[in-house]
């Protein structure tokens, strides 16, 4: 089974609709399967407080005019759309409240995507599942019963999920990706599991489809050095392009199971044993 490999690009488009349609053709030269956004409505999402509190940013020096220059509105979405339709790359983005995901609607997407920080958002989980639409849940941060509360929420409405292992910290020590969560998620939910990861290069993710994991989804950037909260722990395009190889190889190299002699070992077989 092909894994399907996620090209978030979150908000590291910075605002601009051209360095958005330049890494969603990034993602289409490295073979990704999807690329994924992320939709909030800041005053939904955040107090006053929070958003008139300082800090400095390209675009001002509050929190809310930071927020606000990163989020896309109907008109880039709906060039989001068009592109990504012309370049043949399925897209969704993850909601961070309501009115973010019933604005999604009008979009013709097999996805949606629970972000770690919202796993615990009863209100939103329920307006999710009652889509139907594959959903990919990522569990970085959460308990066991926080995870068992989400996966009930979608059970009971019948919509079709994955689960996502992830070490919410960004960038993520490579040593504390504990892979071996996958086995434990599969064994406790039986559902399919994936990894969504934040760490500094391609190893943990690649070791993960080995593990069994069945979707990858990794931060993506033109250049580490941009401005903003993630671009650090992202992959750049020849990380992107080297990982989605090394993915395709390792299920390869994973093989099937079964006992297959190639011809070059039947040659040496017949060698050594006459």
């Amino acid at each position: 089974m092909s894994t399907f490999v996620i090209a978030e690009i979150g908000i590291n488009h910075n605002g601009e609709l051209e360095l958005a349609k330049k890494l969603i053709d990034t993602a289409v030269i490295a073979g990704c399967d999807a690329v994924k956004f992320r939709k909030r409505t800041i005053e939904e999402s955040y107090t006053d407080e929070y958003l008139d509190e300082e800090e400095d940013s390209p675009w001002g020096n509050t929190r809310r005019d930071k927020l606000l220059k990163l989020e896309f509105e109907k008109e880039q979405f709906d060039e989001i759309d068009a592109y990504c339709r012309k370049k043949s790359i399925a897209w969704y983005a993850s909601s961070y409240d309501i009115p973010s995901q019933l604005f999604l609607r009008q979009y013709d997407h097999k996805y949606n995507k629970i972000a770690s920080a919202m796993l615990t958002n009863d209100p939103l989980l329920e307006t999710v599942a009652q889509e139907g639409r594959y959903t990919f849940i990522a569990t970085g941060m959460s308990t066991f019963e926080e995870i068992d509360h989400a996966v009930d929420i979608f059970r009971k409405h019948d919509c079709p999920f994955e689960l996502m292992h992830c070490i919410s910290t960004y960038p993520m020590i490579s040593l504390d990706a504990n892979l071996k969560m996958i086995y434990t998620l599969k064994d406790r939910y039986h559902c399919k599991v994936g990894y969504s990861g934040h760490e500094i290069g391609t190893l943990v993710s690649t070791c993960a489809v080995a593990m069994g994991a069945t979707s990858v989804e990794r931060h993506i950037t033109l250049n580490k050095t941009l401005y903003g909260d993630e671009q650090k722990a992202s992959v750049d395009p020849v990380e992107l392009w080297k990982l989605v190889k090394d993915i395709r190889e390792t299920e390869q190299i994973m093989g099937t199971g079964e006992k297959i002699f190639s011809e070059s070992e039947l040659d040496l077989r017949k060698k050594c044993r006459g």
